[in-house]
């Protein structure tokens, strides 16, 4: 994928807090604390710090997530990519080297979650819960 086919690209050395809502594909290379919801698609770059909560279409991550991610296409794991918390996706894809440490759900519990999940974040005055421990709101 080109970098231009990104609907947006928060690049390295930057930090970014609160919601962030989209269409499409972005990337994020930055550390990122706050709730990110859309029905695209949400690449976390090797250098990205995610905390927070996650409710995408598909993600796929190389850097760290730490918190809950509901997914309902399918999350991909690379190498390098270490997440902590809870991940919630119907289909998971992880290379050998990435850490996942916290509870997996799949399947139609999953299924059922992400339902959930994705229609809390419709709801623009409601914010999903952050579960890190060290992210306030």
């Amino acid at each position: 994928m080109a970098k231009d086919d990104f609907t947006a690209f928060l690049g390295s050395g930057t930090e970014y807090q609160g919601l962030l809502n989209f269409k499409g594909t972005v990337r994020i290379d930055c550390r990122f604390t706050g709730n990110i919801t859309s029905d695209g698609k949400l690449i976390l770059g090797k250098d990205a710090l995610l905390e927070g909560s996650v409710t995408v279409k598909e993600l796929v991550v190389h850097g760290s997530l730490n918190g809950e991610a509901f997914v309902t296409n399918r999350t991909i794991l690379h190498q390098n990519a270490k997440f902590s918390g809870t991940l919630s996706s119907p289909a998971l894809i992880m290379e050998e080297g990435a850490l996942l440490q916290g509870q997996l759900i799949m399947g139609q519990e999953a299924a059922k979650n992400n339902q959930t999940a994705t229609a809390l974040a419709a709801q623009p005055e409601r914010a999903l819960p952050l579960v890190e421990a060290g992210v306030k709101q």
